[in-house]
């Protein structure tokens, strides 16, 4: 019944035929059969490699976009004022400002995946040393960050008596701050299971490990059933706070000033070391030791955290050869590894309390400190006037007792210096008696004064015991004096009540 329309002019020609469209593909295929099959599969070929193209492309932007580096990743630092926790985290930064902020500061790091080309931030929270800014810590960390988040305790070795009781203080500090955030059961659950299990899985990384330090390791498949995992320790991650924790002591630099200035050996530095261990051991914590002035493990620190945060892959095995230097990864170290330390202890004992030992020193006050002012010279001299006003008056010889002459020796005639002896003659030393006022004891006196000189040893001239009369009538430029004392006393006896004239007379007769 259907219509056929054509025609043909030649052998050449091409002949058309066909009612309706179903007839048209039919007849195409029989043409582009007819002009070769080659050109067909080419056609073919290129689409599917164009499809495979796309294909290979979307999987592996869709592959980059699942292994791109997390964001939203959190560093919690907690340390006393001064122990250098801005200094520190600023230099890993790679700053070298030393800017303190109060209450709660915010810095970043800068995280550079080499192998992927990929790099992100890492928030950096640090808290004020004063514990009235703790309660800042729930804008840094929530229920939904904090498995995404590792702490830093930072403790000053510059001041070690303060080490232990820091650490005790930040990580209640830490302790009261999870339990606020009223994180689920389970989920808590399964972060502290996590922090079990890398504590139990931790293999020493060997230091030729081929590869960028900052390559991701791929998950360990393998060893799972060759290595066996062994149950914590007595003493190993008793306070589990599902969040990593790394011990960071600062100012190692300080240790040379400690051994010079406070006597410290090693076995000192070695009892504050397993304390810090110990505690490292209860939280499951990592332990190193820095110096920012002496730009010693910040490296490893920053290598560290980053494996930690991100799982980069870590290659650096435990240090603990250089007492400045220490290393500890966490899930290296256990309870008999401390106790090597405790055999270099002489001294003291591992079961001392770190307080009893670890004392902090007295301080010293500097006298040059305080500042001297003179005082005003018409002041002091009016201070004087008043101290010597109220002093009471001392008697002089001439207003002495007689009691008190008898008591005592008379000066020598030797000790006179040579002009007051030129003025002055023993006799008119003797105070001049007064008839009227009891002759007897004028007499007492004069007798006691001539038996002191007769009892004085006569000595040579110039020489200490020369205290006679003899040795002042020879001096120059005196005047003689009576030669036989016994005579003039005896004399005196005789005729008291004219003592002075015939004294008086027998000199002039002398003369």
């Amino acid at each position: 019944n259907s219509k056929v329309a054509g025609s043909w002019s030649g052998p050449g020609d091409v002949i058309l035929c066909g009612s309706n469209s179903k007839m048209a593909p039919v007849v195409e295929k029989k043409i582009l059969g007819a002009a070769g099959a080659g050109e067909a599969l080419d056609i073919t070929s290129v689409e599917e490699e164009g499809q495979n193209l796309w294909s290979s492309i979307l999987s592996e932007v869709s592959t980059r976009s699942r292994s791109k580096l997390p964001s939203g990743r959190n560093i919690l630092v907690f340390g006393e004022d001064g122990s250098g926790k801005t200094t520190l985290m600023a230099k890993l930064q790679g700053a070298d400002h030393n800017k303190k902020g109060r209450g709660l500061e915010y810095l970043y790091l800068n995280v550079h995946d080499e192998d992927r080309d990929d790099q992100t931030r890492c928030n950096v929270w640090i808290l004020d040393g004063d514990l009235y800014h703790k309660g800042l810590l729930k804008f840094a960390v929530s229920a939904d960050s904090l498995k995404e988040t590792i702490a830093i305790f930072v403790a000053d070795m510059s001041r070690p008596w303060t080490i232990m009781e820091s650490l005790q203080k930040w990580a209640s500090v830490l302790r009261e701050h999870v339990d606020k955030l009223k994180v689920q059961p389970e989920e808590m659950r399964e972060m502290e299971q996590k922090l079990i299990k890398d504590f139990q899985e931790y293999i020493e990384p060997d230091e030729g490990t081929p590869g960028s330090p900052q390559r991701r390791g791929p998950p360990v498949s393998g060893q799972d059933d060759e290595n066996v995992i062994l149950p914590l320790g007595e003493n190993v991650l008793t306070h589990n706070l599902g969040v990593p924790v790394l011990v960071v002591c600062t100012k190692c630099d300080g240790m040379s000033i400690l051994e010079k200035e406070h006597d410290y050996r090693e076995e000192h530095f070695d009892f504050i070391q397993s304390h810090i261990r110990r505690f490292c051991l209860q939280y499951g914590a990592a332990l190193i030791y820095t110096s920012v002035k002496e730009e010693k493990n910040l490296d490893l620190l920053y290598r560290y955290v980053v494996h930690k945060t991100y799982g980069f892959q870590f290659t650096t095995p435990a240090l603990v050869v250089e007492k400045d230097a220490v290393f500890i990864p966490a899930g290296w170290d256990n309870d008999k590894k401390i106790a090597i330390l405790h055999e270099n202890f002489t001294t003291l004992k591992p079961e001392d309390g770190y307080e009893d030992i670890i004392v902090k020193p007295p301080v010293r006050k500097l006298v040059h400190d305080k500042e001297v002012a003179a005082e005003d010279e018409q002041v002091f001299l009016m201070k004087q006037q008043s101290l010597l006003a109220k002093q009471p008056v001392t008697p002089t010889r001439s207003t002495e007792s007689p009691a008190r002459v008898q008591g005592g020796s008379p000066r020598p005639p030797s000790r006179v210096t040579p002009n007051a002896a030129t003025n002055m003659s023993p006799i008119t030393t003797v105070k001049k008696p007064d008839p009227g006022k009891g002759t007897a004891a004028n007499e007492g006196v004069l007798a006691n004064f001539f038996n002191s000189l007769l009892s004085k040893k006569t000595g040579s001239p110039g020489s200490p015991g020369a205290g006679g009369v003899q040795s002042t009538v020879k001096k120059p430029g005196q005047k003689p004096v009576l030669s036989n004392v016994q005579e003039e006393l005896d004399r005196m006896t005789r005729k008291p009540d004219s003592i002075t004239t015939n004294s008086t007379s027998a000199t002039e007769n002398e003369a």
